[in-house]
């Protein structure tokens, strides 16, 4: 059935300067058949703008999907932190994104990937950021390996394709990707929708309460829905069928009333026995133990409104983690600091100097920044001083050092932080995951993915290491990965991968308590 038009569409078009358009089915021609005039505004109008309507991708997470809703603390964490909308009974509007890593736009939805989980919350004090993914730790630990670890999932230069090999390369090369690696290829290396998987801060933050307090946070966002997963064969089917199937997911389940919702819970260390744990807890590629830090409940996440227009509500989402609010804080976590710079910086690169300035990015408080001018800047104060200090009576901040006390200057903290320490090895948390965490049908599947991942093309020295790099994880689980992809024949030999998710197909979606591990 035929909708009825819009106001717009009855009234007819306008130019992008607000006069009746001429025609928008029509060019400008010399006689019926001669050639376009340059004077046909309008056409020249419509097609300039067509040819700049895409803005730049995200290099990482470039495919993704989100909704607003709203955030509720439900429980008093005041005594770690002032932040005000961690307050007890405190409500904040906020937005979610969800993300694969590496693909770009129009990739699938259900490759085997991490997935982003991105918050902006709408406060009272201003725009806090969280952004972070769907487990809570990352392959690397020193940003200065960012670049280099994610042109490593990316595509080779010469082929412009995705590369096993290229990929096994690198994580061989760096262990510290081992416990990240595992939760990658293990069963929640494919959610089953993003309704349906948990989402950390992973980072370690820090918290500051009313009295000056600090303490060492970590963010857990445990499903309401259950954590499900896919097996290979079901994603692989899907990606050929609905590439768009998580996104798709999302927006039909929140249409329809089905509200998705996660708890937050955080972790909390205090300020000084970070100095002294013994594994680093600014180390992104660990956890906390729950037995050392449990579970603190903190209140529950809730989206229950579409995007009215993808565009320029979701694609135009800006995520930084420089985005804090008094009682939030940084920690010395090397990945954190430099993705504090990065971030902002790609929105400066991929939307313009003033993308805060869009409305889906701009704070719902009162602003007095000095930031001043650039393109697409529409926000001014008129005449007022565009500098500080000033005798005009314009507001500034004056502040010696930082509001509140951080751990810049905390020698012995800086000092600890990159410090090894007797836990810190590469492999124990992963190969406790295996052991300790998983059952014998998940180590199984496990071995079944890792094997026809490496039956994809790794070969030569980076197969050999890949093969130790497992065993330094399990060494029972190590072996048998080496015995499938040597003996060739479980997988189907080199092309294997499709006898490996046929050997999953008949695997159930993987279900877990929300609780079992982080």
């Amino acid at each position: 059935m035929a909708t009825a038009p819009s106001a717009e569409a009855a009234l007819g078009s306008t130019t992008d300067t607000g006069a009746p358009a001429p025609s928008d089915r029509n060019s400008l021609t010399v006689g019926a058949d001669g050639p376009i005039v340059l004077h046909d505004v309008h056409f020249l109008n419509q097609m300039a703008h067509f040819n700049r309507e895409r803005i730049p991708e995200r290099n990482v997470h470039a495919k993704g999907s989100g909704a607003f809703g709203t955030f509720e603390t439900t429980e008093d964490v005041s005594a770690y932190t002032k932040a005000g909308l961690f307050q007890p009974g405190a409500t904040t509007d906020m937005l979610a994104r969800f993300s694969t890593v590496a693909g770009e736009q129009g990739s699938p939805d259900t490759w085997r990937d991490p997935r982003g989980f991105a918050l902006k919350f709408y406060t009272d004090e201003g725009n806090y950021d969280l952004v972070g993914n769907n487990t809570p730790v990352f392959f690397i630990r020193d940003t200065m390996k960012f670049p280099h670890f994610i042109r490593s999932q990316k595509r080779r230069g010469g082929n412009g394709l995705r590369d096993n090999n290229m990929q096994w390369d690198f994580w061989s090369l760096n262990p510290e990707s081992a416990h990240q690696v595992t939760y990658l290829m293990g069963d929640r290396g494919i959610p089953a929708s993003y309704r349906h998987m948990n989402g950390y801060g992973s980072h370690t933050y820090m918290w500051v309460n009313a009295d000056g307090e600090r303490f060492w946070v970590k963010y857990h966002f445990h499903t309401a829905q259950g954590v499900k997963g896919l097996t290979d064969a079901d994603a692989t089917k899907i990606a050929g069928e609905d590439a768009d199937f998580h996104r798709r997911d999302l927006f039909e389940a929140i249409e329809r009333g089905d509200f998705p919702s996660w708890r937050l819970s955080v972790q909390v260390m205090p300020y000084e026995e970070a100095a002294g744990y013994r594994i680093n807890p600014f180390d992104l590629t660990k956890v906390w133990p729950h037995a050392d830090y449990p579970l603190i409940p903190v209140g529950t996440m809730t989206l229950n409104r579409n995007p009215e227009n993808f565009f320029a509500q979701i694609e135009q989402a800006a995520f930084e983690p420089s985005a804090l609010v008094p009682g939030i804080g940084f920690s010395p976590d090397k990945m954190l600091l430099g993705r504090a710079f990065a971030y902002a910086d790609t929105h400066r690169h991929r939307i313009g100097a003033n993308y805060l300035q869009l409305p889906v990015n701009r704070p719902r408080v009162e602003l007095n920044s000095y930031t001043q001018d650039g393109p697409m800047a529409y926000e001014h104060r008129g005449d007022d001083p565009v500098y500080a200090p000033n005798s005009f009576g314009r507001g500034y901040a004056d502040n010696v050092g930082v509001v509140d006390p951080g751990w810049e200057s905390d020698g012995p903290m800086v000092r600890a932080a990159y410090t090894p320490r007797p836990d810190d090895d590469d492999f124990s948390q992963a190969g406790a995951l295996v052991r300790d965490v998983w059952d014998d049908a998940q180590r199984q599947a496990f071995v079944r993915t890792v094997a026809g991942h490496l039956l994809g093309g790794v070969k030569g020295d980076v197969l050999q290491r890949a093969f130790a790099y497992w065993k330094a994880v399990d060494e029972k689980t190590g072996a048998e990965i080496e015995r499938l992809v040597r003996a060739d024949a479980d997988l189907g030999g080199p092309g294997g991968q499709d006898d490996a998710a046929k050997a999953d197909a008949a695997a159930p979606v993987v279900e877990h308590d929300t609780h079992a591990r982080d």
